[in-house]
Formats: C-alpha cells, structure tokens, sequence
C-alpha cells in the first residue's frame, strides 16, 4: 500500500480497525480481592483546564478528576507522596477508566501486596468525538498541556505530594497510551518513570490495514458527506456514535484549522481522494515519526516499560518502539501478555504490574536521588504459554 493510502486508512478507519479490538470496554477480568488491604479515599474534584480555553470545538474546560488517596494519607498529615497519572483510552473518560481498571480495588491490593503507597490521578480528557488523543490542537483545545501542566499542577497545589519529576509516574492505555507517549517523549521534565500499555496510533496506520481501496474511498467519502452536513460539532458526534466518531477525533485533534467552520478540521481527503498536506499533519503527529527528536529526553527516565496482549493488532508498533529505544540503548521493559486489546487484562495489569513498577522506580521521600543511569540493553519479557 502507498504512503497516500497509509494515510488515509489511518484517518478514515482509525474506528474500523480498532473498534472490533475497543468495543469490548469494562469486560475485565478482576484480580482476587487481597486479604487485609486497606480502604483507599476516592476524591471527585474538577480541575479548570487553562490550556483548554477557547477551545473551538466548546469542549469542557472544567474537567472532572478522579484522585485516589492511599491508606496512610489522612493519617499521616506530614507525609507526602508521589504521584501516578493514569490516562484512559478512546471512547472513556475517567469515570469508566476506574471500571476497566477496577479501582479503588486494584490499587488497595497493589498497597497489601507490598507497593509503596502513592497518589494516583485519573484525569477526564473525552471530549465530542470520544476523544482528545492527548493532542494540542486549537479545536479541541490543548490536552497535552492540560495533563502536564494544569493537573499537574492542581494536584501538587492542592495535595501533599512530592513536587518532583523523580516522583512523578505516568502511565495510559490504548489511546492513553499513546497519551502516555506523546506527552512522556516531550515532557521528562515532569515525569520521571513512564509506563505504556497497549497504544494506539504510533504510526499513520494505527495498527491494521482497512480493507480494499475501493471500500477506503467510500468510507472516506460517506464521511466527507456527514461532514459538509453538519450543522455544529455536536450534529455531527449525533450522526456518529461510538467508534464512528474516531475518524473526527483525529481530525480534530491533528488537522485542526481555525478557518473552516463550523467543525474547524480538515479531512484527509477530498471526494475519496487523498490531500497530500493534510495526511503529512497527521504522520507529524504519530510518535515512532517524531521518536527520535527525544532520544535525550526518554534517557532522562529513571524506567520505562511497555506492555501489550498477544493477540492485540497493535502490538507490532509497540514492538517497533521498543526495538527504537533498543537501538539507541534505552534500557526498557517491554512484554507481550496473553490477551487482546480489549481490557480483559488490563486490570490485572495495573494491580501487579503498573503499581509495582512505579514503587520501584519512583521516588518517595523528597531528598531522593537517583543514581547515576548507563545505557543498558533492553528487555523483551514474553509471558509463560506464549514462547515458541
């Protein structure tokens, strides 16, 4: 397939090819609850998005968070902790997200398990189209730094943490993950150890092919239709339930333009036909394309690990963002778990994997230091059942 057809498979079946790997949401398979864990506090705050204002598309500024407080925090009033941000994947905001990752639950059987206790942050980033892609954009407004930044921030004002890049954990799922990429190649000033579960949209295919050419143009032209129709953004997310709406999320989030009213994005194509410069801004914003402008920023981190199922379709960009930071001696984790992209792990994930990880490699005590980092090989880990 060409690089034209690449790029449109990429901006008109992002909600095709993903959708039959996505659709499958809360279907998860809880870990056992851990005998004596202790209750964790489930704070519902809202956090006023600076970087979200004026957003063209009238996405909510005021965000809803989900901030989970460990066992100790209200009784240890002069302890301060670190912080994980965790972010949810397309089609979710955070209220689902605890769902899919049955937290409070995991969390509080991470903690009895032995991982140190720490402050973990689910921040809402769905918008109309069911999803911000983690981007900045002046349609949807700028989601990156509204995670960096703005909650950031807030948490650090308004809890005891450790206001320190070397305490700070982030981590995201499918489009989380990609989140989790996107924002933790540019900003190691803020986050010390990243972990990145199954992400979506690391090159223009995001993650499979669509089908015959014939039926990419059709696609591509029913939606170019729905577009030139639509009456305002939330006209056209009516037309578009669910994974319908994916192919505008992109849209919106990397070929935004202030000029074209009322939805403000372009589409990658025109009658069926691919638009050469529009399919360019969307492979700017594809990680394994801009990777290498932040090998010195991902050699920063103190840890980086990386997991995705066996029988997801996007596991083989994920292997070819590993085997990039292997090439430039970045030592990271990256293993491949029975499963497939839908959540049936990801729960399990998080209390075993992602919890640990991030007691390991975090700092929790404020004069924490770490030591001096060598370039080391990575490491693939591929679970029991699945060695050849």
């Amino acid at each position: 397939m060409n690089p034209a057809k690449l790029c449109l498979a990429a901006a008109i079946t992002m909600a095709i090819t993903l959708a039959p790997q996505l659709s499958a949401q809360v279907q998860t398979n809880v870990p056992a609850v851990v005998p004596g864990a202790k209750p964790v506090t489930v704070e519902h705050i809202k956090i006023h998005g600076t970087a979200l204002e004026g957003n063209l598309e009238g996405d909510a500024v005021d965000r809803d968070v989900i901030v989970l407080l460990p066992p100790s925090y209200e009784k240890d009033k002069k302890r301060r902790y670190p912080a994980v941000y965790a972010l949810h994947g397309y089609s979710i905001g955070a209220e689902q997200w605890t769902h899919e990752i049955h937290v409070p639950q995991t969390i509080e059987g991470a903690f009895a398990q032995g991982s140190q206790e720490m402050i973990v942050v689910l921040p809402d980033s769905k918008t109309i189209y069911n999803g911000s892609m983690y981007s900045s954009s002046i349609t949807t407004g700028d989601f990156e730094k509204f995670i960096w930044h703005d909650v950031v921030g807030y948490i650090d004002a308004h809890y005891r943490t450790i206001p320190s890049r070397t305490s700070r954990g982030l981590v995201g799922h499918s489009m989380g993950g990609y989140g989790a990429s996107r924002i933790g190649m540019k900003h190691s000033d803020v986050f010390g150890a990243l972990y990145i579960m199954s992400p979506c949209c690391m090159s223009p295919m995001a993650g499979g092919g669509p089908g015959p050419a014939d039926q990419m143009k059709e696609r591509a032209i029913a939606g170019e239709k729905k577009v030139a129709t639509a009456r305002s953004p939330a006209d056209l997310a009516a037309q578009s339930p669910g994974f319908a709406a994916a192919q505008y999320a992109t849209a919106a989030a990397w070929a935004p333009d202030p000029k074209n009213p009322p939805l403000y994005f372009d589409l990658p194509t025109k009658d069926g036909v691919p638009v050469p410069e529009i399919q360019a801004k969307y492979a700017a914003n594809a990680p394994l394309a801009f990777v290498d402008q932040y090998i010195g920023n991902l050699k920063r981190y103190r840890a980086i690990a990386m997991d995705v199922g066996d029988q997801d379709g996007l596991r083989f960009d994920a292997a070819k963002l590993h085997n990039i930071l292997d090439n430039y001696g970045i030592a990271n984790n990256f293993e491949i778990y029975p499963g497939t992209h839908t959540t049936s792990a990801v729960a399990d994930r998080f209390q075993n994997h992602v919890l640990p990880f991030f007691s390991k490699n975090l700092c929790f005590t404020a004069d924490c230091r770490w030591p001096r980092r060598r370039a080391a090989p990575a490491s693939l880990e591929i679970s029991p059942g699945l060695r050849t």
